[in-house]
């Protein structure tokens, strides 16, 4: 595949026809590589989702890409907002392509057409805590048969102005630059910087009711009524009226009753 514009926007660009994951490749070479490093890969043969789970398409049918952040001058206590900063680029990438039609982003880094998922990210730590690997799958050219779930969708099906997967890349990639460009200029301050109120302006989980699974499989009921200044996710819970804050866990939004 012939990613020139893509290429332009990195500091080192590398396609591979298959890899076990670009994410892994990234961490294992981090050291070696400077920031905003990408890799692009046709095939995923060991790709991951959030919580270890298998992330698997058939070749050539969806992007996958995985950029290594080192922020200068950022402390490691604001990388948390580096997975959003991620989500959000992948959303207005997505609102692009499809235009006129909206994405939406589900806390914290799930893009959504119309409540369907199109793009999900991972982001995971480099052993040296100098930066951030952030891995991202978007379904480009799938039909409604090639997907795994139902409540799945890709860019052919809503009707994408291109389906060029270097056009595409290049979206996303340029949106990803710009918003941490903005992020490390600010040292990380998510609120200077217009981070966090962008992410709440395009988060479709605010003022839903939500379902969130926290590690160790406990449960919580509660309406999602904002995000905090370190990215975490405020419920306030059906139990109790209490606010409740969300760092990580699995959000499932609910029908209102």
């Amino acid at each position: 595949m012939d990613f020139a514009v893509s290429a332009g926007l990195a500091s080192s660009f590398e396609f591979v026809p298959e890899t076990g994951s670009t994410n892994t490749d990234l961490i294992a070479n981090s050291a070696q590589l400077s920031d905003f490093a990408v890799k692009v890969a046709g095939f995923q043969n060991a790709g991951r989702g959030r919580s270890g789970r298998q992330w698997l398409a058939p070749a050539g049918s969806s992007l996958f890409v995985s950029v290594l952040l080192k922020p200068q001058n950022v402390p490691a206590s604001k990388f948390s907002w580096l997975p959003l900063l991620a989500g959000l680029a992948m959303n207005r990438a997505v609102s692009d392509l499809i235009a006129p039609a909206r994405s939406s982003l589900k806390w914290p880094n799930d893009v959504l057409v119309a409540d369907q998922k199109i793009s999900g990210v991972l982001s995971e730590l480099v052993p040296d805590l100098s930066g951030v690997v952030i891995g991202a799958g978007l379904n480009v050219s799938q039909e409604q048969v090639d997907l795994p779930i139902e409540s799945a969708t890709s860019l052919r099906l809503q009707g994408a102005h291109t389906l060029e997967h270097d056009q595409v890349l290049a979206r996303y990639l340029g949106h990803l630059k710009d918003l941490y460009q903005r992020f490390v200029a600010n040292q990380g301050d998510a609120v200077a910087s217009g981070l966090r109120f962008s992410v709440i302006e395009e988060c479709g989980t605010i003022n839903r009711r939500v379902k969130a699974i926290m590690p160790g499989d406990t449960e919580v009921l509660g309406e999602a009524v904002g995000i905090d200044d370190s990215g975490r996710l405020i419920l306030l819970r059906e139990d109790s009226g209490q606010v409740f804050p969300v760092a990580a866990g699995d959000i499932v939004h609910l029908r209102h009753n």
